[in-house]
């Protein structure tokens, strides 16, 4: 890998401007920046040159938006393909392609980004409505020599970071349990050519973070012989509720849950250890170490460990985008390679396949 120097600007082309390419970026209740656009325009050594959307209200919309941003205009097309074909005549195809657009348009999207042959593209999770797919893409990327970086957030998160750091205070880890809660469907065979449901949409980023959690490697996040309970389905035959038993040599006891029939988001992991707890989720992450008990005589309990201070911001986007940085300047390697997305959707297609007995 060639390293540049730290003045390099490296252009970028978004395809997809909706909700995670680019209006997250004003819910003022997010962290931002919240979208890929946002994310972006927050890096200085980068450059937007052109984007891409069908929706062409949507499109005015975002090019208006970053071309004051930028102080410069961008290029904007309706399909992907006479995007790739104008830069390439203008000799000017991106460092970075962004592809943000719905499941069931990932593969197709992603293969002409990865043909168009940039330097790297950016994959928003998941990598593909199923393994086959995901293949494909595979392919395609060692073929044109392209990587491929898959956005599943929360790797880059400080605070997810400082978890996993974390794991190695609190003594033999004793069990991991995951958890997912909202009200859309878990599953549904109807939506399989679109990928609409919480499954694939949510799940693969609950079955990355504690894969991520427990080491990523082979042997301590295999999770391959899931156990399910809990298994409901509504009315229609739309599963709504299931739990995932692993047991892996990280940890003896693994449990991923999900549910589709609560009324609200809820994300979050507790890890178990011999001699301590971490609790993490969406907006709280909490450490405990074991202590001389206050309520009982010759105990322990635990504590909150007030030694941790979290950061501020996670940071789990703007540090996406630094990592596709630092990637292209040679200093770096992809936090969420293609390559562990692809084992993501493998353990999501393993449960998928038990939900359909």
């Amino acid at each position: 890998m060639t390293e540049h120097s730290s003045r390099t600007c490296y252009t970028a082309a978004l395809v997809g401007t909706g909700r995670i390419g680019f209006s997250l970026g004003f819910d003022k209740k997010r962290e931002q920046p919240a979208s890929h656009t946002m994310a972006l325009l927050a890096n200085p050594r980068v450059r937007i040159v052109a984007g891409c959307d069908t929706d062409t209200e949507r499109l005015a919309s975002w090019q208006r938006y970053v071309s004051k941003k930028q102080h410069t205009p961008v290029a904007t097309f309706t399909d992907s393909a006479d995007m790739y074909a104008e830069l390439r005549r203008r000799e000017n195809v991106p460092d970075l392609i962004v592809v943000a657009v719905n499941e069931d348009a990932h593969k197709a999207e992603t293969l002409a980004a990865i043909r168009a042959k940039p330097r790297l593209v950016i994959l928003e999770k998941p990598v593909a409505l199923n393994s086959a797919e995901a293949e494909e893409i595979a392919r395609a990327a060692d073929e044109c020599g392209v990587p491929v970086m898959v956005n599943h957030e929360r790797r880059f998160a400080t605070d997810y970071r400082m978890a996993r750091e974390y794991m190695q205070k609190i003594g033999d880890i004793q069990s991991i349990r995951a958890e997912l809660f909202s009200s859309l469907r878990v599953y549904s065979a109807q939506e399989e050519k679109t990928g609409s449901y919480s499954l694939l949409h949510d799940g693969t980023h609950l079955v990355d973070i504690v894969r991520f959690l427990l080491g990523d490697s082979a042997e301590n996040a295999q999770l391959t012989h899931p156990t399910l309970t809990g298994v409901w389905k509504d009315d229609k035959g739309d599963v709504r509720n299931f739990s995932a038993h692993y047991t892996t040599s990280a940890c003896p006891a693994v449990d991923i849950s999900m549910s589709g029939r609560s009324r609200f988001f809820a994300f979050g992991v507790d890890i178990l250890g011999t001699t301590g707890r971490i609790c993490i989720g969406n907006g709280y992450a909490k450490f405990y170490q074991r202590k001389e008990s206050k309520l009982y005589t010759g105990f322990y309990s635990l504590a909150r460990d007030k030694s941790v201070r979290l950061p501020r911001k996670t940071g789990y986007f703007s540090n996406m985008t630094q990592n596709a940085v630092d990637f292209l300047d040679g200093k770096a390697s992809l936090k969420s390679p293609l390559s562990v997305a692809i084992e993501d959707l493998a353990v999501l297609e393993k449960i998928k396949a038990e939900l359909k007995k």
